[in-house]
């Protein structure tokens, strides 16, 4: 291990593709830390992971949302640490058993995946909490996996409008002790940035990870589990068929950046 890569300050600026992978055996090796970013299609995933790496062509935007199908990994200046491009939700023109094979693809990504630290939930500040939104929230939160929601475009709404959508959504997640961070963002004006850099940094600069198993539902139950369990509202695993719970999609939009 390069001693000079495990000493140097994180820099999101560093961040250099690193690897694009269709299943589980073909992403990098298990260990280190990542954070992954998800979102529906044109919610401007790609957009604030270009802003927070101060890179505008990292990750590209698609015009035509719903044909990217791929998990892209990048990597930053610190040995094995790596920002995630999740596929995006949204409105490909694809095959059934197409969409079928990649959603059950990223299923495994989010379930097995154990150097997983956190995921970036990124949604329009105009249209937040979609059912994919509820239903990765739902996921993080019987998982035990840290949140952080990105509240995109908020440069599309005078800042009076803005202030009132984030009240809107703190109020409808406070129950959810998932959710470590909510950001006001937009890659435009840049809003934001420097909060959840700060945020990416501590998650991927923490010393230790919880086993997988205890974020499927293997380990340990909680006061937070038996409340939802009570409810029957929080699935198991991240599924995208016919597995799902009922109160979810029996199964998820299709994926884009």
């Amino acid at each position: 291990m390069d001693p000079d890569l495990t000493q140097k300050s994180l820099s999101f600026n560093s961040a250099r593709f690193l690897i694009s992978a269709s299943k589980l055996d073909e992403c990098p090796p298990d260990h280190g830390a990542e954070v992954a970013f998800a979102g529906r299609s044109n919610a401007g995933k790609s957009s604030a992971l270009n802003a927070i790496t101060a890179n505008g062509k990292l990750a590209r935007t698609s015009k035509t949302p719903g044909r990217t199908r791929l998990i892209n990994f990048f990597s930053l200046n610190r040995e094995h640490a790596r920002l995630v491009d999740l596929p995006g939700y949204g409105y490909a023109k694809v095959s059934r058993d197409m969409k079928d094979d990649w959603q059950q693809h990223l299923g495994h990504y989010l379930n097995d995946r154990r150097c997983l630290r956190g995921l970036v939930l990124v949604m329009d500040i105009r249209h937040p909490l979609t059912d994919f939104d509820q239903m990765m929230v739902e996921w993080c939160e019987h998982n035990h996996l840290p949140l952080m929601i990105l509240a995109t475009k908020a440069d599309k709404l005078k800042f009076g409008q803005a202030k009132t959508a984030m009240l809107g959504i703190a109020k409808k997640l406070k129950e959810y002790q998932c959710v470590e961070h909510l950001i006001m963002f937009s890659a435009t004006s840049k809003r934001g940035v420097d909060e959840c850099r700060e945020a990416l940094t501590h998650w991927l600069e923490a010393s230790e990870q919880a086993p997988v198993e205890d974020r499927v539902g293997g380990g340990v139950t909680s006061p937070v589990l038996s409340h939802h369990r009570a409810y029957g509202s929080v699935p198991r695993r991240f599924t995208a068929g016919p597995e799902a719970e009922p109160s979810y999609p029996a199964s998820l939009p299709e994926t884009d950046h």
